[in-house]
């Protein structure tokens, strides 16, 4: 019988690995380039984001969903998304290049152009890694992924490096997007998990259209959605300002994304396998939730609290106004890992209708508080964030309600608790920072410490379930290693 506490705990670690190495990598380019860099370089990234994001979600077109959905997957499904995928990126790209021009005028950027039409060859490189990812995912397979993504993720952030040391700008982000897309491609494929042939089918297409149609339309509309800061920001505001919000943006989005995608990713397969066992299912989401929340909270918690002397200790002047904007999206990215977990419920549960659906009603609400602070500044912006993120957890918890029976109050209990104790500890650190203002290196290595011994002793004091669940797994884990 699949034990899936521990399989799925077993395949987060090694996920969360591969996401923490590669993410790591990423985070300390970031963090090189930002001293060869400018904001206005960052801004140009910025008003590029949609259109990078969203010629990646057209290739896939949710296929790769579909098919990690399947129980068994058959050698023509795996050719038919293959092939699939090649056109969409042919399609993508084309229709990418030239609107182009269309996208320079409407920020008034000419550089725009070209940088666009370099950017999205990347799409031809994803479209031909799409299948092998899903194959390596369907089998739970994440340790072979970290030595893909890994050794990827170094070279192109080496290459956007020695660009930006040499005076190429912008364009060390530009080629570190190319180059990671195309070693993702040749590593994948130098794996030989699968071999095409010639063969497709219509009907397969349709039968994972079926499905992935719902996906889809979610991304299409959700990816401009979740852009449309950059978008309008890039519209209204100084390229300074909006370089300062995309760099704290890209840095609370590796952070949170390295939670959230491993959640998503290792949860999805190894709950789809048990989607008709409602009580399994339900016990399944309500560990993950405990365990992804202990993790988590401190995480983003302790990052707000401390994000102005990481600021001053690894970063130059220039970019120490984004402090403030980071400490606010920690706080609106609290309840993020929580809207995955429940949105996967629906993807398990084969909703991918509710995805889309639920989708459009928290894409309103947050549309209409950005209108509304728009008026304002980029703080009261993400206060909107904030705002909205809270509002939204709501519709996405009570269809987990409604499809496996695990109600908003259940939430609450599993993960309340760990909000208030990681919230408690990063004030306290937060204003030890004010009164004592000691060196920032001090501080930060000091305030660190303290914040994380305290949050673990509250948790073991208070007998919290989040930390006795993951205090088991990590035991039984480290036990089985002994063991061989």
């Amino acid at each position: 019988m699949l034990n899936l506490k521990s399989q799925t705990f077993s395949n987060l670690i090694w996920n969360f690995a591969e996401q923490f190495l590669s993410k790591g990598i990423v985070i300390i380019t970031t963090l090189v380039l930002a001293w060869f860099l400018v904001p206005n370089d960052y801004a140009l990234i910025a008003m590029l984001a949609v259109f990078i994001s969203l010629s990646s979600a057209l290739v896939d077109a949710g296929f790769g969903v579909a098919l990690i959905r399947k129980l068994d997957v058959s050698d023509i499904e795996l050719n038919t998304v293959f092939f699939i995928n090649i056109v969409l990126a042919v399609v993508v790209y084309l229709t990418v290049f030239f609107l182009a021009p269309l996208i320079a005028t409407f920020y008034s950027e000419p550089r725009l152009i070209d940088l666009i039409r370099v950017v999205s060859i990347s799409v031809f490189f994803q479209s031909l890694t799409i299948v092998p990812k899903v194959i390596l995912t369907r089998e739970l397979n994440f340790k072979l992924q970290l030595k893909v993504v890994l050794p990827a993720s170094f070279l192109s952030s080496l290459i956007a490096i020695l660009l930006a040391y040499y005076g190429y700008g912008v364009w060390a982000l530009i080629f570190q997007i190319l180059a990671n897309s195309f070693f993702l491609f040749v590593f994948y494929w130098l794996l030989r998990l699968w071999k095409p042939s010639f063969s497709f089918s219509f009907g397969v297409l349709k039968e994972l259209w079926h499905f992935a149609r719902y996906i889809v339309v979610d991304s299409a509309v959700a990816i401009p959605f979740q852009n449309m800061y950059f978008i309008a920001l890039a519209k209204f505001f100084t390229p300074d300002l909006v370089g300062l919000y995309f760099f704290a943006g890209k840095v609370k989005d590796m952070l949170v994304g390295l939670v959230v995608s491993s959640v998503q990713t290792v949860t999805y397969p190894v709950l789809a396998k048990i989607q008709e066992d409602q009580s399994r299912l339900k016990q399944g989401f309500r560990q993950i939730i405990s365990a992804t929340t202990f993790l988590v909270f401190p995480m983003m918690f302790f990052l707000a609290a401390l994000a102005p002397v990481l600021f001053e200790v690894f970063l130059p002047e220039k970019w120490h106004g984004a402090a403030v904007y980071l400490q606010l999206m920690c706080l609106a990215a609290l309840l993020y890992p929580l809207h995955a977990i429940n949105l996967n419920i629906l993807k398990v549960k084969g909703r991918s209708d509710l995805v889309l659906y639920v989708g459009m009603v928290k894409k309103i609400i947050t549309i209409g508080i950005f209108i509304f602070t728009l008026q304002y500044g980029i703080i009261e912006i993400i206060i909107g964030q904030i705002v909205a993120s809270v509002i939204n957890y709501l519709p996405n918890a009570y269809y987990s309600s409604t499809l496996i029976n695990y109600s908003i109050k259940e939430q609450l209990i599993d993960f309340l608790p760990t909000l208030i104790i990681s919230g408690l500890v990063a004030v306290l650190i937060y204003y030890l920072q004010i009164w004592l203002s000691w060196e920032p290196v001090v501080e930060l290595v000091v305030f660190g410490s303290l914040g994380s011994i305290l949050y673990f002793i509250g948790a073991y004091l208070l007998r919290l379930h989040a930390y006795n669940l993951v205090y088991e797994l990590l035991h039984e884990k480290f036990k089985r290693k002994i063991g061989h």
